[in-house]
């Protein structure tokens, strides 16, 4: 299961535009600009972030810091390492 969780504190499950895999083009996409990869303290998780959401002043996402133990910023997407292409 894959989740977008928005800086808005709602959290959606989404799913690549193939139904296999994200591409990049498509991280970017959810996350606002070039994305960069955190990893999540939970099952081997990883957490896919804005790189300049700091830079950029994106609101602290509150629900990746309640689910997940992360401070970041903007839209978040949490998935395992295998969906990403």
């Amino acid at each position: 299961m894959v989740r977008l969780l928005r800086a808005n504190g709602m959290v959606e499950e989404i799913s690549p535009k193939n139904g296999n895999k994200f591409e990049l083009k498509e991280l970017q996409d959810y996350v606002g600009g070039y994305i960069e990869l955190v990893q999540v303290p939970e099952d081997g998780l990883i957490a896919i972030a804005n790189e300049e959401g700091l830079l950029k002043r994106l609101p602290f996402n509150s629900a990746a810091n309640i689910m997940f133990g992360l401070e970041l910023v903007g839209d978040i997407i949490i998935c395992p390492p295998t969906m990403i292409n």
